[in-house]
């Protein structure tokens, strides 16, 4: 039992898990910062005050002297073994994704069901979620609707009221694949809005991609990287966009729009014509670290910086920066999706549009956000709270149990250490992947300690969490 100083002392009553209890940090959360302690116990937050204590035999203390106290990172867009064709997927699964995730402070992920074409909603929810219980840390599902029938409407309610669904995904690029046309996509929205869904848009104009994919091939001129980014310039991601906002208006749907990363798309949001909209916007590391000149790398090399959307000019991530102070930019996830440079990438090493995009960062979102944001003073160690992990938690209904340091909610806590150094590899990284994005980038600041449900899950540099120990969230 913890108290406050000596008043009040009493054992706990409940036989559940013996206190730990997690004193002498910086609390920081979304709102606030203050010297102070915590109390766990029963896989949940019990008390935050000054000068607790806790004397039942057995219960552990933590000095967290020195080291900032934080809510455990929300990641809410990654893809962990995303199939891909021909019996291969993404190089992290669950396991091994989610083990990256938690050396990085990051406690809680959201995935994505996308279903097979004809494929039930349910059906392909229910195969998500075996894929899924290889996972270390606690996970949510977003639904993607590839398709429209008469019995989508009827899923879509059962997956929210059943399955604890808060979010639905459309795909304004790769319609020969999973993507929709407009009046599906305003179909989905309209659906999503009578239940208070929200509807994710991946938003590139796939008709102009498709048209520059088939140019840049007949030209057989820079057939590597470079063509890959050319053929998605900024203005299809903004045209989309404003679409995309378009359609959400006519539905009156609540949107998230993923991976922002350019200036023109931005804009898009910032003269937003709906003021009764309800918008959020997501960017991601790569658009506000890296730039397009990383397509300019000798030989295949640009390939490992093939992503949807691709990295723009080096201006754009100032820009994004300072959307992300002004809180124009809400979220920063990963988009997480690795794929190795054999064997995956190099499928594209004659045909830029067989490159899969994708690549690894879950790991490193939140040091990379400490490193070159706060310290920077991009943004502030409440803005870098609310980005990683309240605002994902709040837009997509698991807050306050996740991504709040608040009585009642589940412990999952990470101690950061701010003067702690290193630098980011390949060699070195829990991806399970040959290459990194980010190979040298020093970094200052990572996890001493990670908390999930009131365990130690990492530790010294070392996860200590079992695969299979994630549970699945739904919608509170």
């Amino acid at each position: 039992m913890a108290t406050q100083g000596k008043k009040n002392r009493s054992k706990r009553k409940d036989a559940g898990q013996v206190p730990l209890l997690i004193k002498n940090g910086h609390v920081v959360t979304a709102v606030d910062s203050f010297k102070g302690d915590i109390l766990v116990a029963d896989g949940k937050i019990q008390l935050l005050g000054k000068h607790l204590e806790v004397i039942e035999p057995g219960a552990k203390v933590i000095d967290a002297a020195g080291l900032y106290v934080l809510p455990g990172g929300v990641d809410p867009h990654v893809h962990m073994e995303l199939p891909i064709g021909g019996g291969q997927f993404s190089a992290d699964d669950f396991e091994t994704g989610t083990r990256a995730a938690i050396a990085g402070g990051t406690t809680s992920i959201i995935d994505f069901v996308t279903p097979e074409p004809g494929q039930s909603l349910l059906a392909a929810l229910y195969e998500r979620k075996e894929a899924a219980q290889k996972s270390l840390c606690d996970y949510g599902l977003h639904m993607s609707i590839t398709s429209w029938n008469d019995n989508i409407p009827v899923e879509m309610r059962q997956c929210v009221e059943k399955e604890g669904i808060s979010s639905f995904k459309v795909y304004m690029a790769y319609k020969e694949t999973i993507g929709l046309d407009d009046k599906y996509i305003l179909a989905v929205m309209d659906e999503a809005a009578k239940f208070k869904a929200r509807v994710m848009v991946h938003c590139e104009y796939d008709e102009v991609i498709a048209y520059l994919q088939k140019k840049f091939k007949l030209e057989k001129q820079n057939p590597g990287p470079k063509n890959y980014a050319m053929s998605r310039p900024p203005s299809v991601e903004a045209e989309a966009l404003s679409r995309a906002l378009y359609l959400a208006a006519t539905a009156y749907c609540p949107v998230y729009i993923v991976h922002l990363s350019g200036v023109p798309a931005l804009l898009k949001i910032m003269d937003l014509p709906y003021k009764n909209l309800d918008v959020v916007v997501e960017t991601c590391p790569q658009y506000l670290i890296l730039d397009r000149s990383e397509y300019e790398r000798p030989g295949f090399g640009g390939a490992a910086y093939v992503m949807s959307p691709p990295l723009r000019s080096d201006v754009d991530p100032v820009i994004l920066w300072d959307a992300l102070k002004n809180n124009k930019i809400q979220v920063v996830a990963t988009d997480h999706c690795p794929f190795n440079m054999k064997g995956q990438k190099d499928r594209g090493v004659d045909d830029f549009t067989k490159i899969p995009g994708g690549a690894a960062g879950v790991e490193h979102r939140m040091a990379l956000l400490y490193t070159y944001g706060v310290l920077e003073k991009k943004i502030s160690l409440n803005q870098w709270v609310a980005l990683t992990s309240t605002m994902p938690a709040r837009v997509f209904g698991l807050y306050p149990r996740k991504g709040a340091l608040v009585k009642g909610a589940d412990a999952d806590i990470l101690l950061w250490d701010p003067k702690a150094e290193g630098s980011i590899s390949a060699k070195t990284h829990l991806h399970n992947c040959d290459t990194s994005i980010y190979e040298g980038f020093r970094i200052k600041g990572k996890p001493h300690m990670v908390m999930i449900n009131g365990k130690i899950a990492y530790e010294q540099g070392a996860v200590k969490c079992e695969k299979g120990s994630g549970r699945y969230l739904k919608r509170t």
